[in-house]
């Protein structure tokens, strides 16, 4: 098994990202003599990301069903893509410098823990009983868990509570009508936890 690899984080970058990639990928592998024979050609996955370009505009504009081919078109393009980066695996050589010739990343294979960043609070909406508030935090590798705490406006933070899912919060037995603050703190990484999140604001209903 190779010990450099190409990264797939690809797979994670939002749509206008992941064109970017391809494009990338594309210019780098046309006529590359360290890779001559690809399993998706850069004219196929031109085509392929051509169809993928066309389906965001289209589901700019467009409903239910045009988000459904902009993510099927999404997902083709990340099959081909894989499909080009197992090739490279193999073909690579072992050498950094052949592997990003062909457009695509390494995996970072240092395996020293590192310090995490403050979490990102995507969402915070009310939960599906009342008096309670559920937040969605951005994912994070090297995160092992998350920390919360809560106040009123005005007021002081409680205890703080440790949640074993990384990215979804729950905070209950909350007052209707009530303005609350809450912050998250990342588990891990070289110093223990991460700074706190910005804080968000959200009524109890």
């Amino acid at each position: 098994m190779p010990q450099i690899r190409t990264s797939r984080s690809y797979k994670r970058l939002s749509d206008s990202q992941l064109s970017a990639f391809a494009g990338s990928v594309i210019n780098e592998l046309t006529a590359n003599p360290n890779f001559p024979e690809p399993p998706v050609t850069p004219g196929d996955l031109g085509t392929a990301k051509t169809a993928f370009d066309a389906a965001i505009f289209a589901a700019a504009e467009g409903g239910t069903l045009q988000t459904a081919q902009k993510d099927a078109a999404r997902a083709a393009l990340v099959t081909a893509l894989n499909k080009d980066a197992s090739y490279v695996d193999i073909n690579c050589n072992e050498s950094l410098v052949i592997l990003r010739s062909s457009g695509f990343q390494e995996v970072n294979t240092n395996r020293a823990r590192q310090v995490l960043d403050a979490p990102v609070i995507v969402t915070a909406t009310n939960g599906p009983q009342s008096g309670q508030i559920q937040m969605r935090v951005k994912g994070d590798p090297h995160r092992r868990a998350i920390q919360g705490r809560i106040k009123t406006l005005g007021g002081e933070f409680g205890p703080v509570i440790t949640f074993a899912n990384a990215r979804e919060i729950l905070f209950e037995g909350l007052a209707a009508g009530t303005t609350y603050v809450m912050q998250v703190c990342g588990l891990g990484g070289s110093t223990g936890q991460s700074d706190w999140s910005e804080p968000v604001t959200r009524v109890a209903t």
